[in-house]
């Protein structure tokens, strides 16, 4: 029996209201991006499930591919066959025979409601066709073999399997962020959970040659790589922070440096983030993690900007962030042994509770708006998709 379609179904974008019509366009479009090379795949998008035919495309690298594509719940590959009691017991019957397992259940959705059969009726008459007909026994609570039947108006579909999709909402729906991108394990991970919520991302990194070397951007570039896989193409801003951060720890107090240089940033990627349609900036920060995420911390360094700062991470355990960071593919990158210029003039005494008259003191002191400028003049932009290739001597003049 020949599985010929996909049923997509929508989870939590089943709860919208008068514009769920918007989100289901959005995920159908995404959809249909990110399975572009399967050129022979035929889809109908409607306002309960998309259904894509596959006209014997390869299944099994397209269902990896569906798994990455937030606002999508879950999908199955399922069997369509038109809507009549003997043509769903026969295909439930050669179902069960090519699974060929020892017990079974049958559960049954009468979506249709002019269908002359309610669910009960459904799966009485299924199973008895598979109890007569073969050596399954019926098991209501562990069953080998689930066979699912959904009968709706134009046809009723079949299916046994039931993977798990990204859930949230389409990406793009709820416009676009700015990532600060340091290149540890949490950025990318928070990136990642901004574009499930539906937001599609661009990167910022601050760079400090000579102090950081080229395979840090390397790095970066890799983990983007990963992200396109989920997103498509990905932009990444590449600031030249050297000269204002040599100039921070010139001016700043051991214990106050790292919190000026991450004020620094912030003004530089709010200016980023207007420049390029981005409503708010996000980072990879969680609570209490190091000095410069504690509460007081975070409210001294973050009161620089005017526009709304997310931490998708904020109250997660690392053992979890390091989990999710292996489940979509970055932990690997993440770990090579390559400083950015947060850690590489990382103070032995940071402040964890910063006082507003000492910051004050601290910026007034040197110049800083123009080094802020120089940096945002002198910012290059990489855009980044699967395919991506570092070149080498590209990558050295953005160092």
């Amino acid at each position: 029996m020949k599985q010929e379609m996909i049923m997509v179904r929508y989870g939590e974008l089943s709860t919208k209201g008068k514009n769920i019509g918007d989100f289901i366009k959005m995920l159908g479009n995404n959809i249909k991006r990110a399975l572009k090379k399967y050129e022979k795949l035929e889809y109908r998008i409607s306002r309960d499930h998309i259904y894509i035919t596959l006209n014997d495309e390869p299944y099994e690298p397209i269902k990896e591919i569906l798994k990455g594509v937030s606002g999508a719940s879950s999908f199955s590959l399922v069997y369509k066959v038109e809507s009549d009691i003997d043509r769903i017991k026969e295909a439930c019957l050669e179902l069960a025979k090519e699974e060929n397992k020892n017990t079974f259940k049958i559960k049954s959705k009468r979506a249709d409601k002019n269908f002359p059969f309610v669910s009960d009726d459904i799966n009485r008459g299924v199973a008895t066709e598979i109890l007569k007909n073969t050596s399954y026994k019926v098991d209501v609570h562990n069953p080998d073999l689930l066979i699912n039947i959904t009968v709706r108006s134009d046809a009723t579909y079949i299916y046994i399997n039931e993977e798990q999709g990204a859930g949230g909402y389409p990406l793009g729906i709820a416009g676009k962020g700015l990532m600060m991108m340091s290149g540890g394990i949490d950025s990318p991970v928070g990136c990642y959970l901004m574009m499930k919520r539906g937001i599609k991302m661009e990167c910022i990194h601050f760079a400090s040659p000579p102090y950081t070397s080229q395979a840090v951007i390397t790095k970066i570039t890799d983990l983007l790589k990963v992200l396109a896989s989920y997103q498509g193409q990905m932009r990444l801003y590449v600031v030249p922070f050297t000269k204002l951060q040599v100039e921070i720890y010139k001016y700043a107090k051991e214990a106050y440096a790292i919190t000026i240089m991450r004020r620094m940033m912030y003004r530089i990627a709010e200016i980023v983030a207007h420049r390029h349609n981005c409503l708010v900036i996000a980072n990879g920060e969680s609570i209490g993690q190091v000095a410069s995420q504690t509460l007081k911390s975070i409210s001294a360094i973050e009161n620089v900007v005017k526009m709304p700062v997310i931490r998708p991470l904020a109250i997660f355990d690392k053992v979890d962030i390091i989990k999710i960071s292996k489940d979509i593919g970055t932990y690997d990158i993440s770990i090579r042994p390559f400083e950015d210029c947060c850690t590489i003039f990382d103070p032995k005494n940071p402040t964890t509770a910063p006082k507003d008259d000492i910051i004050e003191k601290i910026e007034s002191s040197f110049p800083w708006q123009d080094l802020v400028y120089e940096c945002v003049k002198g910012i290059e932009t990489l855009i980044i998709d699967e395919d991506y290739s570092s070149n080498e001597e590209t990558m050295q003049d953005l160092l």
